[in-house]
């Protein structure tokens, strides 16, 4: 097939699942074109398969914004006649499935297809605006199809949004082969040169992802035993976790990293895992720690009991718990048999329902789907 897929090229979620995606289905023989105004995160250099078109928004003193989602959507039309896809694949709703249908309408009568993947904030922040929110429903009904990354936001878009339409569970996925436990010893010593255990945290920053509370979860570990905790990635929230760093006087055991590619080869060096989210729809990073065979300590909220089994391959508590999080985390980190057995726990569980070999094979047999039932064909 030819698939145009079309995501925020950003370091978040939604990003990578999609860049991901387009990686996986170009290794198994299709032809994916990513249509965005940047290179997507963790695309990089000639792939086989993989083209990028970039979205150029024209700037004129009569806008105060640029219009993206029109650009977007006559970008989208002249890849999909240029390169004769067979579907569009967006990811977050808003603005991309607007795009796309006003792509598919601009394509009459030539059938253009699209699926619309819901993601989390696009339905329970930004959708749930009451600016946005007429749309966003609008978009998704009129979608040929719809997937959902986990079980809690399908039945979260039911509800919140009346959507009378069946939308598809497709969870996240990661790729086994390359998410596993690393052996870099030099790295490792650097950063934890007395062997001490090391937690880490990995996401984009945002206020939902509670930063400062896994900084507070350390220095409550920090005070009963030696640790080290290693931040992935970078956003809004930054200045006031490293602010918290400063206060706590934890400078020497806290390290930033910044945002990071191959970020397999270091989660796989952690110990211990920590996500104290406000909100999950899934929790990506939570499922690449547990395949490197990392526990995981979550907030109990949204998606992520469906990927953290509680006392088996991590804990969850409720959110902004940091107690019950640093009490859990002292039990992994001071028994170490605990924490090895609970990791290698994680990777079973990660293997056996969430590898990329299972569930891009469920993509493609709902873009096939959705193929069919629009009369469309699907080209060799």
């Amino acid at each position: 097939m030819k698939i145009g897929i079309t995501c925020y090229p950003t370091y978040g979620g939604s990003g990578v699942v999609a860049t991901e995606l387009g990686i996986e289905l170009a290794a198994r023989g299709h032809e994916i074109h990513f249509i965005s105004y940047a290179m997507p995160i963790r695309l990089s250099g000639a792939m086989e398969r993989i083209y990028f078109h970039e979205v150029e928004v024209t700037t004129y003193p009569l806008f105060d914004h640029p219009p993206y989602t029109l650009a977007l959507a006559t970008k989208m039309v002249e890849v999909a006649e240029d390169a004769k896809l067979d579907l569009l694949h967006v990811h977050y709703a808003i603005p991309h499935s607007v795009s796309a249908l006003l792509a598919r309408l601009m394509a009459a009568p030539r059938k253009l297809p699209f699926i619309t993947t819901l993601h989390g904030t696009d339905i329970t922040l930004v959708g749930n605006d009451r600016s946005y929110l007429p749309i966003t429903r609008f978009s998704i009904e009129q979608s040929d199809g719809v997937t959902a990354i986990s079980k809690y936001l399908r039945e979260h878009t039911l509800k919140e949004f009346d959507i009378k339409r069946a939308i598809e569970v497709i969870p996240n996925f990661v790729n086994c082969d390359l998410y596993k436990r690393s052996d870099d010893s030099a790295l490792r010593a650097k950063w934890a040169p007395e062997g001490e255990p090391i937690l880490m945290h990995l996401s984009n920053f945002r206020p939902v992802k509670r930063i400062t509370d896994a900084v507070e979860i350390f220095a409550l570990v920090r005070e009963k035993i030696p640790a080290k905790l290693i931040m992935m990635g970078d956003g809004p929230d930054r200045g006031a976790a490293e602010y918290l760093v400063r206060k706590k006087k934890l400078q020497k055991d806290v390290l930033f990293l910044g945002k990071q590619d191959r970020v397999q080869e270091k989660l796989g060096l952690a110990d211990l895992f920590l996500l104290p989210s406000d909100l999950e729809s899934f929790g990506l990073a939570a499922l690449e720690a547990m395949a490197c065979e990392v526990p995981v300590i979550a907030s109990n909220v949204g998606g992520l009991p469906e990927v953290v089994t509680h006392g088996v391959d991590g804990y969850l508590v409720p959110p902004r718990d940091v107690e019950t999080a640093a009490r859990y985390a002292l039990e992994i980190l001071t028994r170490p048999d605990r924490g090895r057995a609970m990791g290698q726990q994680a990777r079973i569980d990660a293997r056996r329902r969430y590898c990329s070999n299972d569930v891009i094979p469920q993509y493609e047999a709902y873009y096939q789907k959705v193929l069919n039932s629009t009369g469309a064909s699907a080209r060799a």
